[in-house]
């Protein structure tokens, strides 16, 4: 009986310790944050890329 009753209390543990992480991910938006990863490369729309030489420098040899 009495490993019956430390079941429980270690299960009911292990229900608030999910609910207490839960909510302070929540609080801190944590959630979010795979979704603000995913999508910050679109933001940047003024981004210049990467150009070749120019021929000025090419041809300086």
């Amino acid at each position: 009986m009495i490993v019956i009753v430390l079941q429980v209390f270690v299960s009911l543990m292990l229900v608030v310790g999910s609910v207490l992480l839960y909510a302070f991910s929540v609080r801190h938006r944590d959630y979010e944050h795979a979704d603000r990863l995913a999508l910050f490369p679109l933001e940047d729309d003024d981004a210049r890329t990467p150009r070749a030489e120019s021929p000025e420098h090419s041809s300086q040899q």
